[in-house]
Formats: C-alpha cells, structure tokens, sequence
C-alpha cells in the first residue's frame, strides 16, 4: 500500500512537472535595448505609419491584433498630425509595425486552465525606412505574460502585455523624434535568447 502510494507521488509530480514546462513562452529578444536611429525622425517631412501586420509564417486571432493596433494607434494620433503638419521637404519616413513572435492565451483557454494554459509572449519590430527604402532603425520590443500572474487575473495580464508593447514601440518614436537616443527593448534576463 505504501509503496502504491509513492508511485502515485512520483507519477503525478512527473505529470505536475512536465505541464509546467509548457508555462514558459517560445518568444524571445536577443537585445535589452535598441540603438538610436541613424537620423532624427523630424528630418523627415513626412511620416506614414501603416498599420501593423504579421510577419510571414505568424498567425493571431483578430483580438489581440486589434488590442495592439488600437493601442499604439492611441499613443500617436495626436503626434502624427503634428508631424505631418509642416512643410514638405521631399523626405518621406514609413514605420512599418511588424509582429514577428506571438504566443497569446485567449481568456476562455485562461480561465479554464488558469497558469497550465502558459505564458503569453509578443515580439514586435519596428522596420523604418525613408523613401529610397534605406533603413534608419529597424528596433524590436518585447514582452511577455508568466503563467502565473497571467492565470491569476483572468487574462488581464495578457491583455496589458499587449498594451505594454505597443507602449514601448510608440515610446521609441516619440522618443526619437528630435533627439536620436534609441530605447529599451522590453527584454528581461528570462526574455534574452541564446546569441
């Protein structure tokens, strides 16, 4: 009976163990932060910001793609008419918002599953370019939702992972506006893969 019941132990400890090595997100950042753009961004007449997509090979539900858009959108409506309100100087700069990792947990797999649903992970880069297609900065943001936090909010945790990215990429063309001073990426010790 004893040795039944050690058995047991083992195999759902074994079980316990394996559902919690898939908490931890696939996403990753090989930087902790993003170098300056080669030029201010106010040496530009023009700035477009088209909207942000997937890069190939990267699938998403509607919703977390909507959360990210309209968020980063939020933080640069009233920036982009001012940027587009001087005079033209014949130098067009296009921001090109690009999700190149993304693991999200929807709220119904959160609440049925709690932390065993995993982490939630974004990768987003931003490719600007003037309009010869030069690259003046090509930075990357990071951010992720544990498990844990995740499975205890009820996917709120998720969702601000999401607002927290689209933060910290329109934080970096503000920032880089007049000055060219780069920005932080987003990324962790538990977020830096591997070089």
């Amino acid at each position: 009976m004893h040795r039944q019941f050690l058995r047991l132990i083992a195999v759902a400890g074994l079980v316990t163990l394996a559902a919690l090595q898939g908490c931890a997100t696939r996403v990753k950042t090989t930087e902790r932060t993003n170098p300056p753009p080669a030029e201010v961004f106010a040496a530009f007449g023009r700035i477009e910001v088209l909207p942000i997509r997937l890069a190939d090979g990267v699938t998403a539900d509607a919703r977390p793609m909507a959360r990210l858009q309209t968020n980063f959108d939020k933080n640069l409506v009233g920036s982009k008419r001012l940027w587009n309100a001087g005079p033209e100087n014949g130098r067009t700069l296009t921001v090109t918002p690009v999700i190149e990792q993304l693991e999200f947990t929807g709220r119904a797999s959160r609440v049925l599953f709690g932390p065993l649903a995993g982490s939630s992970g974004v990768l987003m880069r931003l490719k600007i370019a003037d309009q010869s297609g030069r690259e003046i900065a090509s930075p990357v943001f990071f951010q992720r939702a544990e498990a844990w936090a995740a499975g205890y909010t009820v996917g709120i945790h998720d969702d601000l992972m999401l607002t927290r990215v689209a933060n910290l990429a329109s934080a970096y063309l503000l920032d880089n506006y007049k000055v060219a001073r780069g920005g932080p990426t987003g990324a962790d010790d538990l977020a830096i893969a591997n070089k």
